[in-house]
């Protein structure tokens, strides 16, 4: 078994808060995450694919159809946009990193997992150069 892992990139802005909290408690709770005014990020992307190599091409997957499909399903969905308003699988969620990184998983399952034997191992999404959080399914 191998894994392949692709890097891809996005900006986009969020808000931490609970609309039924005061603008008190969103703040005791999330500090400067809640502000009002949102706030962005550099986010950086990591999906792990794995399954065996194919003799006949060498590759798991062709890099360039799992760039196609992150990108599809992920990255135009989410560039310079603003999670908690514009970004139809986050609808009514709250806009972690935790959450958002679950959801990219679920997003990517099933057109990487159409190829067959490409399995989707593990997404890996960095807020910041320090914070990330990785999903493998579940």
């Amino acid at each position: 078994m191998i894994h392949i892992t692709r890097k891809e990139h996005f900006n986009a802005a969020h808000r931490m808060y609970r609309e039924e909290w005061s603008a008190e408690k969103n703040f005791e709770v999330f500090g400067k995450c809640a502000n009002p005014n949102w706030h962005g990020h550099n986010y950086n992307l990591f999906v792990t694919v794995k399954g065996e190599v194919t003799h006949a091409t060498g590759y798991l997957i062709d890099l360039k159809e799992l760039k196609t499909i992150i990108n599809e399903y992920v990255i135009e969905k989410l560039d310079h946009k603003n999670i908690n308003k514009d970004v139809d699988f986050m609808a009514g969620k709250m806009a972690s990193t935790e959450l958002l990184c679950i959801e990219i998983f679920n997003q990517l399952k099933e057109p990487i997992e159409a190829y067959e034997g490409v399995f989707l191992h593990s997404v890996k999404l960095y807020e910041t150069e320090n914070n990330s959080a990785e999903y493998f399914g579940g």
